[in-house]
């Protein structure tokens, strides 16, 4: 069983900016695809960004130029960087990996941890 662990949320202020973290339980080699997803009050859930076993990124046109996904194998977690936050940013944040059915891990998505943009 596949377990993702976010950390990095919380309160920032207009103009601010968030790390967040996600490690996961089985070594990212076993992964196509990462990636961080939101979800704000009364929305669906929303992929932001992603991160292939190639290194190549893909951005939602709402977060691009501000948010920077990225990965660490020898630690296991995958990043977002996030920067000039404002109030529409808001949500809850979470990660998950897929392997497109290669190792049988399949696609798993994490509880996420809330982002709050607010003065």
């Amino acid at each position: 069983q596949v377990q993702l662990v976010e950390s990095g949320g919380g309160l920032v202020q207009p103009g601010g900016s968030l790390r967040l973290s996600c490690v996961v339980s089985i070594p990212l080699s076993k992964f196509t695809i990462m990636g961080w997803y939101r979800q704000a009050p009364g929305k669906q859930r929303k992929v932001v960004a992603t991160i292939t076993h190639t290194g190549r990124t893909n951005y939602a046109d709402s977060v691009k130029g501000r948010f920077t996904i990225s990965r660490d194998n020898a630690k296991n977690a995958v990043s977002l960087q996030m920067n000039s936050l404002s109030p529409e940013d808001t949500a809850v944040y979470g990660c998950y990996v897929d392997d497109l059915g290669i190792w049988g891990y399949g696609e798993n998505w994490g509880q996420g941890t809330q982002v709050t943009v607010s003065s």
